[in-house]
């Protein structure tokens, strides 16, 4: 395997068809594995060693959980399915587990399912540059640029420290430019203000802390127009693409229940639920409400629904 065919194979990713939902399951296992490999210098684990950490991730940066008692396995399906030219997989006695074993934690465990990556493409990653790229390519492909750095944080990646030699990675989906001007656009729609909480600060005649958010993300298909933007602060960006607040079809803010704070700050994002979100300047479109359904169905975590 070439360095080119590993990231071929890599922004080739199969993902899983979830009610057509964004299903980021298997950029979040290879990941964690990057991570796993800078600081061990390898990829063997074992089911339950994935089993936890990668089901917080999934649960944390992919839609929320539907069935309350799968939220604790959800890193089966990747731990299965991720693809074969990729991955080992094997059970406790070495014998090779194919990608039709059932996705239940249980089964995996009562088996002793071990996986990973293969030795040549371990020895990949070892190149400089190649893991780097690696990382940068799956979060692009799958992630809002607002999550990166916390993404990076829970899998142990720090790409500053990394070599980031900029190489060719071949895609089997052109990846879009984002439109330069978009994020001016936005932010004067909404006259450089928070939609959400109003704050207009600045630095002399420049803004502070304001950020022009896609309200479906950019690299999964969302335009870079005002109609698919909001202004919001530096917090409530980061909060909103973490799926912490969302927005209602009449355009109020909704908080997830599933957001806990105990200091008043904290509470100051509650306070927001209910509030209507700031309306652009005249004559400048407000967001439209397929991508506010965009948001709410691939991003604003719901609560889980009760096992049955």
């Amino acid at each position: 395997m070439t360095r080119e065919e590993l990231m071929s194979a890599l922004s080739g990713l199969r993902q899983a068809q979830i009610g057509n939902r964004r299903a980021p399951h298997k950029p979040l296992l290879v990941l964690w594995l990057l991570g796993r490999f800078v600081a061990s210098g390898s990829t063997a684990v074992t089911y339950d060693d994935v089993e936890e950490p990668i089901s917080r991730l999934i649960n944390d940066f992919g839609p929320a959980v539907t069935n309350r008692s799968r939220a604790r396995e959800r890193a089966a399906m990747p731990f299965v399915h991720l693809e074969r030219e990729l991955w080992d997989v094997r059970d406790r006695d070495g014998n090779g587990m194919g990608p039709d074993v059932p996705e239940r934690g249980s089964w995996l465990r009562t088996r002793g399912a071990q996986a990973r990556l293969f030795p040549e493409v371990e020895v990949l990653l070892a190149e400089p540059g190649t893991l780097a790229a690696a990382a940068r390519l799956l979060l692009e492909q799958h992630f809002t640029p607002a999550l990166e750095g916390p993404i990076c944080d829970a899998v142990g990646l720090d790409l500053a420290d990394l070599d980031d030699t900029v190489v060719y990675l071949p895609t089997k989906k052109k990846q879009r430019t984002r439109r330069a001007g978009f994020a001016e656009e936005v932010l004067h729609a909404y006259a450089y203000a928070c939609a959400f909480c109003g704050y207009d600060g600045a630095l002399g005649r420049h803004p502070a802390g304001l950020e022009a958010a896609h309200v479906r993300w950019h690299n999964h298909d969302g335009p870079d127009e005002v109609h698919n933007g909001l202004a919001l602060c530096s917090l409530h960006h980061t909060l909103f693409d973490l799926g912490v607040l969302g927005l209602q079809p009449d355009m109020r803010i909704q908080v997830s229940q599933l957001y806990v704070a105990r200091s008043p700050a904290g509470q100051a994002v509650d306070a927001l639920h209910g509030r209507p979100v700031a309306t652009p300047r005249p004559g400048r479109p407000s967001v439209d409400v397929q991508f506010v359904q965009w948001h709410g169905q691939q991003v604003f975590k719901h609560p889980a629904a009760s096992a049955a």
